[in-house]
């Protein structure tokens, strides 16, 4: 069994930083890519950042020199730290984790940021 256990979501205002955290736990062989995603009220779920096992990255564009994915192998943890955040930014952020080449997903944390 695989749990993932994020923390870090808030209220911030605009302009300001948050981290997000994602830990998995449970019994864990292999950590593939790690990722978070993101849903807005009324829209769908959308990818926001990625990070493979070598620590190869990818943003979406909306997202780009602000967000930044990393990951911690050695606690099984990968992180997103936000950055001048936008109203548009608020959303429910969801780690996604591939474990033991099965997907994994976090219960989701809520992201506020009032303008």
């Amino acid at each position: 069994q695989v749990q993932l256990v994020e923390s870090g979501g808030g209220l911030v205002q605009a302009g300001g930083s948050l981290r997000l955290s994602c830990a998995a736990s449970g019994s864990i062989f292999r950590i593939g890519s790690m990722a978070w995603y993101r849903q807005a009220p009324g829209k769908q779920r959308e990818s926001v950042a990625n990070i493979t096992r070598v620590g190869t990255k990818a943003y979406a564009d909306s997202v780009k020199g602000r967000f930044i994915i990393s990951r911690d192998n050695a606690k099984n943890t990968v992180y997103l730290e936000m950055n001048s955040l936008k109203a548009e930014d608020t959303a429910v952020y969801y780690c996604n984790v591939n474990v033991n080449w099965n997907s994994y997903w976090g219960q989701g944390t809520q992201v506020t940021v009032s303008s």
